[in-house]
């Protein structure tokens, strides 16, 4: 699962523009109790945002990693984008309008 959650972050992180390098974080937020559950969110200067919070949640006889979420960047042709995503014992789940159906 965590596997998953690294693979989310690493698309996002590599889906967002690249061309300016100026880009400067304006919100950062986090929360980590301890307890398995967390929340961040963030917004930079170039439009992208990213909201997302997870818990552990048992499946079976073992806890497993969840997460949701929504990512949102301007595509280089000026098109807004944003990604809704689950990530939970059924997989990564995300949705878009940019996604194919």
């Amino acid at each position: 699962m965590k596997f998953v959650l690294v693979l989310a972050l690493a698309l996002a992180v590599s889906a967002a523009p690249q061309g300016d390098k100026d880009t400067q974080i304006v919100k950062s937020d986090y929360e980590n109790p301890g307890d398995g559950s967390y929340k961040f969110n963030y917004a930079l200067s170039d439009g992208t945002t990213r909201d997302e919070s997870g818990n552990l949640k048992r499946v079976g006889d073992v806890d497993a990693q969840t997460a949701e979420g929504t990512i949102s960047w301007t595509s280089p042709e000026g098109q807004v984008i944003t990604l809704r995503f689950v990530a939970d014992e059924n997989g990564y789940q995300p949705q878009g309008d940019h996604l194919p159906k």
